[in-house]
């Protein structure tokens, strides 16, 4: 049972910026009778007590989500619009406070949360907003032979809003991936429950006083926090939840689908990655090992990252000197410094799963040729970046998602022997090809099983294409109209041609 703090803490203080460490449910900040400690990962220091959330906030939540949507769903595509800009303002107005609560809480670089992170969170409600405005105007008439009826009978499809929203985001980019799905819902008319990963809740909190002070209504976007074993299910199974949107790991997809199953409520999952970085002897080797290198971003804690690296046998020598030469450089310390190209994991708990994965690959004959372990001055959740070479196909470390600075190294003789490698796991979120041959590019891009293939470039986002993952990386798209069509009801209203008894 946990103990109930002698003095419940309702603020943290990072810097200068005050976080309300409550619930905000309804339009009003909440406590809960227990609560749970809030750790940075940059020095283990505890930065505040949050509440903590169970069946009573759960169901508290989801009511004051059901009783907002009809006023919601009812205001005009315009209005919604003008307050999703004004959030959209209120972000990038506190970028500097996001920005240091977001790098304290979860431990990635500030250098990031200020040039892209806090401005992409910014721009998911802009681009929401806008597209929203561009749905309806797809009316179309029956073509002769297209209906038993006969042409001429028009077609409107509709977009309606379809209502309450439970959204559950990682901890890897709290704010930007809760932006994500906030953003669409809150366009398409729909109410939200915002569950964010307890090891970095705060952003979120402070996502609920921007939204407040845009003149967002209350009960239209609330924030629970606590453990998805506490709340979750309360959440996932409710009978008046409309959506449930989840990014996270597989199991817990599991979970929450299962949950779902009860009312059949409609899910959008984006889950983990084992995505390949294809490298061919007609590459701009340069670009290529400059891409490999890349995915040591956030201490390799990016589900899209490209952590089987393949490449050619022809130059595999010459990669990995030119590999291990630029990954040397990289500096890892303190991730609120200019200069830090690599912070800690997140959390004790995930640096022993990360190692954990090295040294059982090690044991059954892998090859560390760089890294490995945590870093000896700094210690604890430092882990070094790491390239693991002679790794089995079969082996654990090839073919689960370690969601560390981990990558793993093979060769391939021809283009087949890529592909199939590439495909052979049980993923299919994303991957990379470097090839400096447009065919091949073509050819090799058509086979492989992904979500997202980039080809000599990573991490490149359009926000009207689709985004998702294949396989046992998730189920269903969002990113432009795919995200409407997801948190809305769509309706096809057909129309005679005829039968009205008015001229106008």
């Amino acid at each position: 049972m946990p103990q109930r703090p002698d003095t419940p803490v309702t603020e943290a203080r990072i810097a200068d910026v005050a976080v309300d460490t409550r619930h905000w449910i309804g339009g009003r900040r909440v406590a809960s009778t227990y609560t749970f400690p809030d750790v940075s990962p940059i020095d283990g220091r505890t930065l505040a007590q949050i509440a903590r959330g169970g069946p009573a906030e759960a169901k508290a939540a989801v009511a004051a989500a059901k009783a907002a949507f009809p006023g919601w769903a009812a205001t005009s595509r315009a209005e919604r619009a003008r307050i999703l800009h004004a959030i959209a303002d209120g972000v990038e107005k506190r970028l500097e406070e996001l920005a240091i609560v977001e790098t304290t809480d979860n431990g990635a670089l500030l250098r990031s949360h200020r040039r892209g992170v806090i401005p992409r969170a910014a721009h998911n409600f802009r681009f929401f907003a806008d597209w929203l405005l561009t749905l309806g105007h797809e009316d179309f008439t029956t073509y002769a032979g297209g209906s038993a009826a006969g042409p001429g009978h028009t077609n409107h499809v509709s977009w309606d809003p379809a209502g309450p929203c439970v959204l559950i985001t990682p901890w890897n980019a709290p704010l930007m991936l809760a932006t994500w799905k906030v953003a669409p819902a809150l366009a398409a008319g729909d109410t939200v429950i915002l569950k964010p990963a307890e090891w970095s809740p705060l952003t979120a909190s402070l996502l609920a006083d921007i939204a407040a002070e845009a003149g967002l209504p209350a009960g239209v976007l609330n924030v629970v926090q606590g453990y998805g074993a506490e709340i979750g299910d309360d959440l996932t199974s409710h009978p008046d939840v409309r959506r449930i949107s989840f990014t996270g790991s597989v199991p817990t997809a599991r979970r929450i689908a299962a949950s779902a199953a009860q009312n059949l409520t409609p899910l959008s999952l984006e889950l983990g990655g084992k995505s390949p970085l294809l490298v061919f002897a007609d590459a701009d080797l340069e670009l290529a090992v400059d891409l490999a290198v890349e995915q040591f971003d956030n201490a390799g804690q990016v589900c899209l990252a490209a952590t089987r690296i393949l490449v050619e046998e022809s130059i595999a020598d010459e990669f990995t000197h030119r590999f291990v030469a630029k990954a040397s450089r990289l500096k890892q310390g303190d991730p609120r410094e200019e200069t830090t190209d690599l912070g800690p994991t997140i959390h004790p708990r995930q640096t022993e799963r990360i190692d954990g994965f090295v040294r059982r690959a090690i044991a059954a004959g892998a090859r560390a040729v760089f890294g490995g372990g945590s870093h000896p001055q700094l210690g604890g959740l430092y882990y070094r970046p790491t390239l693991l070479t002679d790794v089995a196909q079969d082996s654990e470390v090839v073919q689960e998602e370690v969601f560390g600075p981990v990558l793993t190294l093979q060769t391939f003789a021809d283009e087949a022997e890529a592909i199939r490698l590439a495909n052979n796991t049980r993923f299919g979120l994303a991957a990379t090809v470097a090839t400096g041959d447009h065919q091949r590019a073509e050819r090799v891009t058509a086979q492989l099983v992904a979500g997202t293939v980039w080809v000599n470039c990573f991490f490149v986002r359009d926000l009207r294409a689709p985004f998702g993952g294949s396989r046992l990386s998730g189920v269903g798209r969002e990113g432009g109209t795919w995200s409407f069509d997801f948190y809305c009801d769509l309706k096809n209203s057909v129309t005679a041609p005829r039968g009205f008894n008015d001229h106008g």
